[in-house]
């Protein structure tokens, strides 16, 4: 009589370990994430953190993009 019972647990058996594993890793990821704070995404190397446009302007007259006339010109430009 009892035949038929142990066919539900053969398929659902592994389900239920599946979906208690899925909640134990979902726990676990909740639990760091709490733990470490918020995500700070890194900045790549060759980025500075703020460039003004000035910055900029250095740049580009150091490369030898533009000359020292028109460097002084855009700099006055830009108010400073």
């Amino acid at each position: 009589m009892m035949w038929g019972a142990g066919w539900y647990g053969m398929i659902f058996g592994p389900l239920f370990m599946i979906l208690v594993l899925a909640v134990v890793i979902a726990v676990a990821v909740l639990i760091v994430r709490s733990v470490g704070g918020p995500w700070q995404g890194t900045v790549p190397p060759h980025y500075p953190p703020h460039r003004t446009p000035v910055d900029i302007l250095k740049e580009r007259f150091a490369r030898g993009e533009i000359d020292k006339n028109e460097f002084e010109e855009r700099r006055r430009v830009l108010g400073e």
